[in-house]
């Protein structure tokens, strides 16, 4: 079966894996999909790793409109939505668009912003609306956040709450480039003027058409339901795990495993797809107890997948 638009979709992905971002492939791959779901991408790692080149030479490359939020302890929610300000030749009040309103939103190193300003954040990225004053106003299509985060152990972080963390569909990090890349980079130094030249690859009807053949053009079987509910399950009585996957949990890794198959080029997802993504989409979503605190999640759900057999299909 013929996927509309996942020939130019992958072509965006071999450029920026192959060509601009070397190193950084998988990352790469998973905003995409994170993207191609409509859902939302936080990239964890410490500082100076690229989070924010990547998420530069992403927008660039889909010609969609970009916006950035770089948050600090004293950001304001109105930094992120806008305000009203009186325009005097007028006499009038009228609204100054923030950040938010655009197609790809970073927002980066959300947990140095203030919890307030850090909820400002929620109604956008579920509602895909915010409200400003009474006022409700509608939020690009599409629209999506890339959010990074330092790890919490440094200092002057605010944690994101569970109810923030639910709304990003995966969860990655970055990690170091191998060595002979890493000295490639250092030789060349810094790429961000060249990113903000970068040409668009592909249109912005032409990613809408890709996210609706994701969900739209991509079949899920009752196997790979049932097997998909099993790792739910799993989570939510393993004795370790105060708070399990929750039901957008599996609907995020339902839909992050249809974007994966497009990718490869197949209308149906297969459980090996489900397996593939499942850490990056629930790993962030459980919550252990709190006499397990260091105990790693990815670690814990991987556990959880290799107790499960994959379903023959």
């Amino acid at each position: 079966m013929h996927l509309p638009k996942r020939d130019e979709i992958c072509a965006v992905l071999e450029s920026l894996s192959g060509e601009r971002l070397q190193g950084k492939g998988e990352a790469v791959r998973l905003c995409l999909m994170a993207l191609l779901t409509g859902g939302h991408m936080l990239l964890e790692d410490i500082p100076g790793l690229g989070k924010t080149t990547m998420a530069l030479a992403f927008a660039g490359s889909l010609g969609l409109s970009f916006g950035r939020v770089q948050c600090t302890s004293d950001l304001l929610p109105s930094d992120i939505t806008g305000l009203s300000i009186y325009d005097r030749t007028e006499g009038r009040f009228i609204f100054i668009k923030g950040p938010i309103f655009n197609n790809i939103v970073l927002i980066d190193e959300i947990n140095r912003a203030m919890p307030k300003t850090q909820s400002a954040l929620l109604e956008a990225m579920e509602e895909r609306r915010v409200t400003v004053e009474g006022v409700t106003y509608t939020l690009p299509d599409p629209f999506f956040v890339l959010a990074t985060q330092n790890p919490v152990e440094q200092v002057g972080t605010f944690p994101l709450p569970e109810s923030q963390m639910d709304r990003f569909i995966m969860k990655s990090g970055i990690g170091y480039p191998p060595e002979e890349m890493e000295k490639i980079i250092i030789r060349q130094g810094s790429i961000r003027d060249e990113l903000m030249h970068i040409q668009p690859m592909v249109s912005r009807d032409d990613l809408l058409e890709a996210i609706a053949a994701v969900r739209h053009s991509v079949y899920v079987g009752e196997k790979v339901t049932d097997y998909v509910y099993s790792i739910v399950r799993k989570s939510r009585t393993h004795p370790l795990i105060l708070t399990g996957i929750s039901t957008r949990g599996a609907i995020g890794l339902v839909d992050a495993a249809k974007a994966a198959a497009y990718l490869d080029g197949r209308s149906f997802v297969a459980p090996e797809d489900v397996r593939t993504v499942a850490t990056t989409v629930c790993s962030h979503r459980i919550l252990v107890r709190p006499e397990q605190e260091g105990v790693n999640k990815e670690e814990l759900l991987n556990g959880i997948l290799k107790e499960i057999p994959l379903p023959l299909t």
